[in-house]
């Protein structure tokens, strides 16, 4: 029996407890109260060991029906070499099998949204084990072959495009398993500076409830049902391979849940300026001055907050265009990027001039609770010191419910602001992630014409119906730009980029409440200032180049142009071109022997797989979009939607046994205050038979109390 059949089991258990203790307590007259009180709870707890969407930093579950038990984790580590605008990424992390009996292990962990995940390597005793790519059908059935064989074998599956889970067959009594998974990303590079982000945790996420919008509330909409690609994540979740089966979380430094340890070493080619570790405690070591090693402070930190690097190179080294490329058989690859200029003082007084029409969402639900409000506060009211009396405004809040300030936006008056202050500074987090009202409320499709419409989206992201969501935003966006602003240690960084790459607007992320001043004034400077507008690329006469986005947005301040492309023939001078105010811009790049690097064909890939998968998200056909994925995916080795890394050991090693069940405590993501995130993680299955039960017992309270009265009389 797999871990969700036992799940069921549980709950199936827990009901009848349920009934039985309310049943004894009617029948005796006594302790009615008390008796559903300690029922609820026990069903809580069965719902929480139900719950499928708990993911957080690297996990192994062992699958039986026996119960579970923790399982040490050894160690973890997190490896990065940066080579100019390229990372490579080595995450090893070792598990040790205390029991006596063979298992099966689930190992869950996110990675950056865009990483290109290429290489598996597992060692399970003295035996070493390579991935290889394979369709995902196919790598689940030479997987599932193996362990029927008993042979050891691991499996590496893509649930979404930051989670990932590793299932491991038949790791032996007392061995220990060391799983390393490589991956290729790109650096963000924003305002002179360069950015590197590891997760370490994911914010627990919601499933939203299916149905129509509630009817007392009288706006139009959605509560977001889920609307799964075939294959991803849903047939992962089919199959049980849940993020987390049975929970167990350790309170931030309450032990060390999940510790770690990370290098990051950068060779910028140009000398480095200053480098700044943001949520952690490091060393920095500069070998010479293009290179740089990063060490935490902590041999084994806590694995409870993202990790995030960001560094700039010396000014007169900052980048104004780079383009790196690759050869690889007949194709070139190419990364460019292309920061475009500073605007001027008086072009930045004529985008000021344009009044705004500013609708502020933001997320009040469980997950917001403890530092995550108050920066969201914080960032609220920094958006209203922002507008003058010739903008419009509203305010939206979401949790299980919406509730906007106003039915429509507002002149933004003195008398308007303060009233919106107030109404800001009393707001709290509790219940449920239902986004689908509040975007639906935001994106009318409605433009008032001479303004500049802008939605400021302030959440951290903590939902499971991300595809759902994205369809919305492309189909109600209109002449609207949204504009994601992520909250809390460890937010759902692939939601939040991706509603702003289809809101055609920028993501911006505030891990610390000492973080809102400025990095909230560095988005309204971008918001009030579109620095290049119509930019195009222009690449050398009569080659065939694929390129993704096939678009370019408008520049926002600070911001670089990246495109990824592939060309069957050698690239030649690339042209970037634009409007910058109301005159033409444009700059032209060469390929150097200098600019070679690897891992630029895999980022391309990558680039290529999400832009296909945004098609089916647009409402193309999965199974026309499928096989060219596929494609792609294998000529690259690439984990996908629809492609897995499995690797699997020559000899059957492993008698054929039942596995034993042993589960690594998990993290909870820092600043979560404890036991306020179970409203938020119930499934509505769950809340549904909570709510039912309720009123059965309710029901029952008062059948009983009504023969009472009836014999009085």
């Amino acid at each position: 029996m797999d871990g969700k059949a036992g799940s069921e089991v549980d709950f199936k258990g827990a009901v009848t407890d349920f009934v039985e203790l309310v049943a004894k307590a009617l029948l005796s007259g006594i302790g009615v109260g008390v008796a559903m009180g300690l029922a609820i709870l026990l069903l809580s707890t069965a719902a929480q060991a139900a719950s499928a969407n708990d993911a957080r930093t690297g996990t192994l579950l062992f699958h039986t029906s026996q119960g579970n038990t923790p399982a040490p984790k050894v160690s973890t580590e997190v490896a990065v070499e940066v080579t100019g605008m390229i990372a490579r990424t080595r995450v090893t992390q070792v598990f040790h099998n205390p029991g006596a009996e063979y298992v099966e292990g689930l190992y869950v962990f996110p990675l950056p949204e865009k990483a290109a995940v290429d290489h598996l390597w597992m060692k399970i005793g003295e035996r070493v084990i390579e991935g290889q790519i394979k369709e995902k059908a196919e790598a689940r059935r030479v997987y599932e072959q193996a362990r029927s064989e008993g042979r050891k074998a691991a499996i590496v599956e893509q649930q979404r495009p930051n989670l990932f889970a590793n299932s491991v067959a038949h790791i032996g009594p007392d061995e220990r398993i060391e799983i390393r998974i490589e991956y290729q990303q790109s650096l963000a590079y924003e305002n002179a500076e360069y950015r590197l982000r590891f997760p370490l945790a994911v914010t627990p996420r919601y499933d939203p409830l299916p149905g129509p919008l509630h009817p007392t509330l009288g706006f139009p909409g959605a509560r977001g049902e889920r609307e799964a690609i075939p294959d991803e994540p849903k047939a992962a979740e089919a199959r049980g391979l849940q993020p987390v089966m049975h929970p167990e979380y350790e309170a931030p430094g309450r032990g060390g849940a999940n510790p770690v340890d990370i290098v990051v070493t950068i060779d910028a080619g140009v000398a480095i300026g200053q480098v700044v570790s943001s949520y952690h405690d490091a060393t920095i070591e500069k070998a010479a001055g293009h290179r740089v090693t990063v060490m935490l402070f902590r041999e084994q930190e806590d694995a409870d907050r993202d990790f995030e690097l960001t560094w700039k190179v010396a000014p007169a080294a900052a980048p104004q265009a780079a383009l790196f490329t690759q050869r690889n058989d007949a194709t070139d690859y190419a990364l460019l990027m292309v920061v475009p200029p500073q605007p001027t003082a008086a072009e930045m007084a004529a985008f000021q001039r344009m009044p705004r029409e500013m609708v502020l969402i933001v997320d009040t639900s469980g997950s917001m609770q403890g530092p995550s409000i108050i920066q969201a506060r914080q960032a609220l009211e920094h958006a209203l010191g922002t507008l003058t009396d010739r903008d419009r405004f509203n305010v939206v809040e979401f949790n299980s419910i919406m509730r906007p300030m106003w039915p429509a936006t507002l002149a933004a008056t003195a008398q308007n602001l303060e009233y919106a202050r107030k109404w800001v500074r009393a707001l709290q987090a509790g219940g449920g992630t239902e986004m689908a009202p509040a975007l639906t409320f935001a994106l009318d499709g409605r433009e008032t014409p001479g303004m500049l419409r802008q939605v400021v989206f302030i959440t951290d992201g903590a939902v499971g119906n991300e595809e759902a969501l994205f369809k919305l935003i492309s189909e109600r966006l209109g002449g609207s730009r949204l504009f994601t602003v992520g909250i809390g240690s460890a937010p759902n960084s692939h939601f939040m980029t991706r509603a702003a790459q289809f809101g055609r607007g920028t993501f911006t992320h505030i891990g610390d409440v000492r973080e809102v001043n400025e990095k909230m004034s560095r988005l309204f400077a971008k918001i009030e200032a579109p620095v290049l507008r119509d930019v195009t690329i222009r690449w050398p006469d009569g080659t065939p180049v694929e390129t993704f986005p096939s678009r370019v947005p408008d520049l926002y301040l600070g911001e670089p142009v990246m495109v990824a492309a592939s060309a069957r023939a050698p690239l030649g001078t690339v042209v970037v071109s634009g409007t910058r105010g109301n005159q033409p811009w444009s700059v032209a790049l060469t390929p150097s022997a200098d600019a070679k690097s690897g891992g630029v064909g895999a980022l391309w890939a990558r680039s290529k797989i999400a832009s296909l998968m945004d098609e089916v998200t647009r409402g193309a056909d999965a199974e026309t979009i499928r096989p060219q994925v596929v494609k792609v995916a294998l000529e690259h080795h690439l984990v996908s939607a629809y492609t897995s890394l499995v690797a699997v050991d020559v000899a059957p090693s492993a008698p054929a046994v039942n596995p034993k069940a042993v589960m690594v405590k998990a993290s909870l993501p820092q600043g979560y205050v404890d036991g306020t995130q179970l409203p938020q993680t119930d499934t509505p299955a769950m809340l549904q038979l909570l709510l039912g039960l309720l009123a059965l017992s309710a029901a029952a309270v008062f059948a009983v109390a009504g023969r009472g009265c009836g014999a009085a009389s």
